[in-house]
């Protein structure tokens, strides 16, 4: 499973920190500062500010260092470890409880509460949030609640991705295909976003259903019902296990590239490139999010 790597918690850190000095567009941010303040060595400050520059919220000028984007105030704190909304670090908690294992069988409100010591209105605020999302339901006769069935295990995760391997880029050939015009340029906008500081900023919830929903707007514009709701299934299965995985963020900001490489594919004409590139895409993100990679294949 994933966890926050250095890089990650410690670009984290860094925003906190340039919050915190009231730092202004434009500012020149230096690693010495930043190891000075944050009291660490300038090789994690030197890879996290990279990360930061990647992502948008650094401007890195040659010769002349790394300069802050926009006004630091501006800069949300995210969700990477520890929230400040506790319903939301609730969720996330149970989340993460239930895909490893650690929360199995069924449950009350009051449990619930209990165990991520909420209040009985938080607890059934969190309930009602995971019902809404499919992740829950009420047990049959309404007394207590339990996990609808979601992957939770690499295998499963594995086996998503091959099954989406075989659909979505399938769904790219399908005759009806029509390129829906205001979709793909609010997905543009929302994967370019992601690139200048959304990748870091946004909350998990949020940053899955950016990604998730631009798979299921490409295979919608497929016409073909059935593969539509295919992806949304998949979608929906997947969504506590995606959680975990988007803790590390690092890798994100190649895959927004790629989404965006996939817009210019299909806008262009060439569905048939497209289709292999997006098969690609998913083989990609799918070796680094379950550990099952290329070295478990004969070599061609």
């Amino acid at each position: 499973m994933s966890r926050p790597n250095l890089t990650t918690s410690m670009a984290t850190r860094l925003v906190d920190l340039m919050r915190r000095s009231g730092l202004e567009e434009g500012a020149h941010v230096t690693e010495q500062w930043a190891a000075d303040e944050l009291e660490v060595s300038r090789t994690p400050v030197r890879k996290a500010m990279v990360f930061l520059a990647e992502v948008g919220i650094l401007d890195r000028i040659p010769n002349r260092g790394f300069f802050l984007a926009r006004d630091a105030a501006a800069l949300a704190r995210p969700d990477l470890s520890e929230g400040e909304d506790v319903e939301q670090s609730a969720y996330f908690e149970i989340a993460d409880d239930y895909v490893g294992g650690r929360f199995t069988g069924s449950f009350t409100a009051a449990d619930i509460g209990r165990r991520y010591r909420l209040t009985p209105r938080q607890a059934d605020r969190v309930l009602s949030r995971m019902e809404g999302e499919d992740l829950v339901r009420r047990k049959a006769g309404g007394r207590g609640w339990e996990f609808q069935h979601v992957m939770a295990t690499a295998d499963a995760h594995d086996q998503s991705y091959r099954f989406r391997m075989i659909i979505e880029p399938a769904a790219l050939l399908e005759p009806g295909f029509t390129v829906d015009t205001d979709a793909f340029a609010r997905h543009r906008q929302q994967q370019e976003a992601l690139l200048h500081g959304d990748i870091l900023l946004l909350p998990r919830a949020e940053l899955f259903q950016v990604n998730a929903s631009f798979h299921e707007m490409l295979v919608g514009c497929s016409g073909n019902q059935f593969l539509l709701d295919a992806v949304r299934r998949q979608n929906r299965l997947r969504r506590l296990i995606e959680y975990r995985h988007q803790i590390d963020r690092s890798r994100l900001a190649n895959q927004a590239r790629e989404h965006l490489r996939l817009l210019d594919l299909v806008e262009s004409g060439d569905l048939k490139e497209a289709s292999a590139f997006l098969g690609a895409h998913l083989d990609r993100v799918r070796s680094i999010k379950t550990g099952i990679g290329e070295e478990s294949r004969p070599e061609s």
